[in-house]
């Protein structure tokens, strides 16, 4: 809700975006506090997602038919990441404009597919309007769109694996029953 509010002041353009965001802060009715409200809680979903992990692993929920579903996340944890990191240069501030630079660059030295994604990724050569326009497209349409079709199939599949485990507990009672009665 708070990316479709900041969608209505920002601008995706170097020479705009910057002022659109200061102007978002200055002169609209709790402008900054909506931008803080979209900036730490997609912070704080990172921490949450990253818990979530944890205990699933830590209690072994991702053996067996969960499986597929822990690979799933494993996904939807990477669209996080990737929608922090392509908000995180639509200020166009300095602080973003290299932190985008170095993580472009990181990825360029992945073997094999680096130097493509690294290209894909800038439009170009170097970060400049190319690059605020693509990360503004992924951030506000194409990721968005990916995480909520992996959610709903992330979702479904943990609701289908809970309805597995419940008639296996089903037998295994009914079993343990028929046991007790011979």
């Amino acid at each position: 809700f708070t990316g479709v509010l900041l969608m209505l002041a920002y601008e995706p353009s170097p020479e705009r975006a910057y002022d659109s965001v200061i102007g978002l802060q200055d002169q609209f009715l709790f402008g900054g506090l909506v931008r803080n409200i979209h900036h730490w809680s997609a912070n704080i979903l990172v921490a949450v997602v990253l818990l979530h992990m944890l205990r699933v692993l830590f209690t072994g929920g991702f053996h067996g038919p969960r499986r597929f579903n822990w690979v799933i996340g494993l996904g939807l944890l990477a669209g996080i990441l990737a929608a922090n990191f392509t908000g995180y240069l639509l200020p166009w501030d300095q602080l973003a404009f290299w932190a985008v630079t170095v993580g472009t660059e990181m990825a360029g030295y992945v073997p094999i597919f680096g130097e493509q994604v690294k290209e894909m990724l800038l439009g170009g050569p170097t970060v400049d309007s190319a690059t605020l326009l693509r990360f503004y497209v992924l951030h506000v349409a194409v990721l968005p769109s990916l995480m909520i079709f992996t959610l709903m199939i992330h979702l479904w599949r943990w609701r289908k694996d809970a309805m597995f485990d419940q008639e296996a507990q089903d037998a295994m009672l009914d079993q343990e029953a028929e046991d007790a009665d011979e």
